[in-house]
């Protein structure tokens, strides 16, 4: 688990210290003598959404995400003036309600969470005026300024996590649910998709598509092998098994068997100075080698007023995507910290609009790309 606090999980974070592994907008030449790890002969995944915006949101330690905070990530406006959409795919998520409870293992809340947990999280993203209602208006209002953008914004929902050894969730039909009974912790799972599509389909978004339902635990140690058992009742409602693993998690290579659809892959080197350039690179190469996407992370510390900035990274970030073909062959997810792209707006300078306006250009781009969406994706 990756510790980004409120974002981050500790035992990613220590194993982003313990793998260590130039900045250019040039491709690798083809003759570049290097590791191993730098073979190109497979390739990235793509996705119906080529770019997929984290909101972290359901906590308590969380903003509410009124359509003012998510405008950012709806719309960039350019250092000229000018306004274009952002991200056409935006996943809500979230691994604890902190102090109280985890909805993933391995974070600091009191407890596990129980169903009334699992209900409450799922109410939020539901609340008129926050979340998923907040980002459906804040699109029809930019429509209303800028023009139709031309597709439905999608959306993927995280699926909380049946913790291993809990026997006190809560019941379903009266039954009392242990999740060390894989039957069992299937039945919670189902319980809570089933309102989930049905509330979504109900609530009359004119903007959004639901396409996708994100596991939330970044790492196989704790429930190996649980994902296969959910992941058909998941396409039977005709949606993705989205995943976003940690560098070099445990099961990443194997994400295929254990039932997911688009996997993206963590390089976590924004997060350690003392971690060099070079891990964007390992990590790119191996999310072609096993099929994945990428994960492109920066958080608060990309300010460029913050003390000990980490401005560079965020940029050393685009330049290795670069490099290895990320923006023009790959799907990709962005973890922003808890709302950096909210921050840059409310922080203004000449560098911070610089290099929104460096990735807002990429992912503006990326949209006119064809090549990046399957054929059968829906628009």
């Amino acid at each position: 688990m990756k510790l980004k606090l409120l974002a981050v999980s500790l035992s990613s974070f220590a194993l982003a210290f313990m793998t260590s592994c130039g900045s250019s907008e040039k491709a690798v030449p083809d003759n570049h003598q290097g590791p191993a790890w730098q073979s190109t002969e497979k390739n990235f995944s793509i996705n119906q959404i080529r770019d997929l915006a984290l909101i972290y949101q359901g906590g308590s330690q969380r903003i509410p995400w009124t359509e003012d905070q998510i405008e950012p990530y709806v719309v960039h406006k350019f250092a000229d003036g000018h306004k274009d959409w952002l991200f056409d795919g935006f996943l809500f998520l979230e691994f604890a309600d902190l102090p109280e409870c985890n909805y993933a293992p391995g974070y600091s809340g009191k407890r596990d969470a129980r169903q009334e947990d699992w209900q409450r999280y799922l109410d939020s993203m539901f609340e008129k005026g926050k979340a998923l209602d907040a980002l459906n208006s804040a699109i029809e209002t930019q429509k209303a300024e800028i023009g139709d953008p031309g597709f439905k914004h999608k959306v993927v929902i995280t699926l909380p996590t049946p913790l291993p050894h809990q026997k006190d969730w809560g019941t379903i039909d009266g039954r009392a649910l242990d999740f060390d009974k894989v039957e069992d912790a299937k039945i919670a799972c189902q319980w809570y998709l089933d309102q989930l599509t049905d509330r979504f389909a109900n609530a009359g978004f004119n903007n959004l598509e639901l396409t996708g339902i994100y596991w939330v635990d970044e790492d196989m140690w704790h429930l190996d092998g649980f994902t296969r058992h959910i992941a058909p009742y998941i396409h039977e409602k005709g949606l993705q098994f989205v995943w976003i693993p940690y560098f070099k998690a445990k099961g990443f290579e194997n994400w295929r068997d254990l039932g997911f659809d688009i996997v993206y892959h963590q390089p976590n080197h924004f997060f350690s100075k003392n971690i060099p350039d070079s891990r964007i690179d390992e990590a790119c190469s191996l999310a072609r080698q096993h099929g994945m996407g990428m994960e492109f992370e920066c958080d608060e510390n990309a300010l460029f007023q913050k003390e000990n900035s980490s401005y560079d990274r965020m940029n050393a970030y685009m330049d290795g995507f670069w490099r290895h073909n990320v923006f023009t062959d790959a799907a990709i997810a962005y973890y922003t910290g808890s709302h950096l792209l909210l921050d840059f707006v409310e922080n203004p300078c000449p560098e911070n609009q610089a290099i929104m306006d460096r990735l807002a250009r990429i992912i503006v781009d990326r949209r006119a790309n064809p090549s990046l969406v399957p054929d059968n994706a829906s628009k």
